[in-house]
């Protein structure tokens, strides 16, 4: 199990320097989710780019104007179209001008089921339209910086992070945070997608991650390797409630998360359905049609 950060000073309004050409400015928008709030990040000098505008608040887009202090814009760029990250993406665009850059359009990481569109529909921003859409291994620059987008599907079917500059630095998103597990919510995301994500990384030897809420991560090859221990865990875990007599997810969330903030309890029904869809493909589990929060679960 990782050990996650529980102290964050957000120092709402205020620009934080992180790394080397890259600083942060945290939105006020703390919830059970989004735990301080979204960072959002400004990579550059002279010239910026503004990483994750955040969430449609007055204050924050005061605070992201103040930071880039007049400087051009060349881009805005998003790890992933979900709203807490691309609330501020219209406004921003209008006053400084910059193209949109990302994974693309908000869409789901497997067919929707009956009934699952209205879910996907809350969670992501869908009427985003991208100037450029980067592909995997895509190298481009930001700030003057050199950088290359990385896919890491999971979280968010179109979730990417940024490596930046030659330090080691990587712009995690929501895909590693240090402050929680990453919420992996069927359809927007898929257990399989997520865990080859984080294998993805785990061949790389980045210095620090930059999430997407959350302080600095700074040895992120053992806090990777704890994420993908823990998630193993979990799915052993829901095996051995079926084996036990469990049927059903809410079986399952009762047993498991017992600790877990209530407010929570519907993320982890999801999570729980992201590791049966899993165990299901694989043919661990069984269930009669397609999984869902409704199915009835046994071992295979």
């Amino acid at each position: 199990m990782p050990e996650f950060q529980t102290d964050f000073d957000p120092a709402y309004g205020r620009l934080i320097p992180v790394a080397q050409g890259i600083c942060r400015v945290t939105a006020p928008n703390p919830s059970a989710f989004t735990f301080a709030g979204t960072n959002s990040y400004l990579i550059g000098g002279e010239r910026c780019v503004v990483v994750d505008p955040g969430p449609d608040a007055d204050a924050h887009l005061d605070a992201l104007v103040v930071a880039i202090a007049g400087r051009p814009v060349e881009a805005i760029l998003l790890t992933h179209t979900h709203r807490d990250h691309t609330g501020l993406v219209r406004r921003l665009a209008a006053l400084t001008g910059a193209p949109l850059l990302g994974g693309g359009p908000h869409r789901a990481a497997r067919p929707l089921l009956a009934g699952e569109a209205q879910r996907l529909e809350a969670a992501g921003d869908t009427d985003l339209v991208f100037d450029r859409i980067l592909a995997d291994g895509e190298t481009l620059t930001l700030g003057g910086l050199p950088a290359t987008a990385i896919a890491t599907p999971g979280h968010c079917a179109n979730h990417l992070v940024f490596a930046v500059g030659d330090e080691g630095v990587l712009l995690s998103g929501d895909h590693v945070m240090g402050w929680s597990t990453t919420i992996v919510a069927p359809p927007d995301g898929a257990m399989r997608d997520y865990m080859a994500s984080l294998d993805r990384l785990l061949q790389r030897d980045d210095r620090l991650y930059l999430p997407g809420h959350g302080d600095v991560i700074s040895a992120p090859r053992p806090f990777v390797r704890g994420l993908v221990a823990h998630r193993r865990m979990r799915e052993t875990a829901i095996v051995r409630r079926l084996d036990d007599g469990d049927r059903t997810i809410p079986e399952i969330v009762a047993a498991l998360y017992q600790n877990v903030d209530p407010r929570l309890h519907g993320a982890a029904g999801l999570s729980v359905l992201a590791h049966l869809e899993d165990l299901v493909t694989r043919g661990v589990v069984a269930c009669e049609g397609p999984p869902t929060l409704a199915a009835s679960y046994a071992p295979a």
